[in-house]
């Protein structure tokens, strides 16, 4: 199946490569339906994961299809023909499917998707608030006010925006800018409460939290975008999946590692790169950190601590203890020998 917004392309075909039947349609759950059942009992249907693929692997499961979930990367090659089309699309994907050669991504469950679409929605929304905050501090600085204190909207910041004399145009820049902020900030906490709502008990995230470094928030997050985590057998996977892994070039004798992949979940590196920003050196992953900034820069050190921190979410969700951290703390709490 070739999906897309409004119309997709469905083409059947037997388990040699045989085509059946090549068809095309207006998105709709019965007109997927009616297509489906013409392909038999329990038929072997795959998509890419793209644009809107929920409502169409739902539908396609309560037809009693089993769904495959194509990687977008995976499914690349199709640019190197000359001709390309939704038929020619949808017919490759079925090739690499009956042959085997499918490159699979994980189909979430729907309460995995709900809970996704709270966090992110939620994140979305703080970073308007930070856009918003921004376009305040930009008018400041176009009318030459100096701001003395270090947060511009607690209680100090609101004095003083509250007491300027500027002129027309740019107090009612702010002044708008402010009440849109007041209402990010309602909702905020609304999707916010939504989330700790579906956690509460959640052994998971309960046991994330007690990584330093990672709060409510980004444990929210590294729950919502991990789901399963028993889907991945180590916890490297599940680093390598996140993008936090380096290329790996290898030709003969001949191999290059470079940068970090950076192809996986966008929020879950954002997470594991901010928990370990300002962690003390006092903690297993600052120490780490400081070591590796030690010798190859402050953003290596930064980038190798969040992969560390990643491994012990894996350890946290998996068995809802991580024991390094035990470990550490029995060391930290020793008392000191006589030499």
């Amino acid at each position: 199946m070739d999906l897309h917004r409004r119309r997709s392309v469905l083409v059947r075909m037997t388990g040699d490569g045989q085509v059946l039947e090549r068809v095309r349609i207006v998105n709709d759950v019965d007109r997927l339906a009616a297509v489906i059942a013409r392909a038999g009992e329990g038929p072997e249907v795959v998509l890419e994961a793209t644009y809107g693929w929920y409502w169409a692997v739902d539908a396609l499961r309560e037809q009693g299809a089993r769904v495959h979930l194509a990687h977008p990367l995976g499914v690349k090659a199709f640019t190197y023909r000359r001709v390309k089309n939704d038929e020619r699309d949808a017919a490759d994907l079925a090739d690499l499917l009956r042959m085997g050669r499918l490159p699979e991504a994980w189909i979430a469950p729907p309460a995995v998707r709900e809970l996704r679409e709270l966090v992110r929605h939620r994140q979305k929304l703080v970073g308007l608030r930070s856009h918003c905050k921004a376009e305040v501090h930009a008018v400041l600085a176009k009318c030459g006010v100096q701001v003395a204190v270090s947060d511009l909207f607690g209680v100090g910041g609101t004095a003083l925006l509250d007491g300027l004399d500027l002129a027309g145009p740019y107090a009612a820049r702010i002044g708008s800018l402010r009440r849109v902020i007041d209402g990010l900030d309602f909702e905020i906490d609304h999707v916010a409460g939504m989330v700790r709502g579906r956690l509460a008990g959640d052994p998971g995230y309960v046991a994330v939290q007690q990584i330093p470094g990672i709060g409510p928030s980004l444990a929210a997050v590294l729950v919502a975008e991990i789901g399963d985590v028993t889907r991945f057998t180590r916890a490297e996977q599940l680093t390598c999946w996140a993008g936090l892994t380096p290329v790996h070039h290898e030709s003969d004798a001949h191999v290059h590692r470079g940068r970090i992949t950076k192809q996986g979940s966008r929020l879950v590196r954002w997470a594991v790169v901010e928990s370990v920003q300002v962690l003390p050196d006092t903690t297993l992953v600052g120490q780490f950190r400081d070591r590796v900034a030690a010798r190859r820069g402050h953003n290596i050190g930064v980038v190798a601590a969040a992969r560390r921190q990643l491994e012990y979410v894996y350890y946290a969700l998996r068995d809802h203890h991580v024991r390094a951290l035990d470990r550490a703390l029995d060391t930290t709490h020793q008392p000191a020998t006589a030499a």
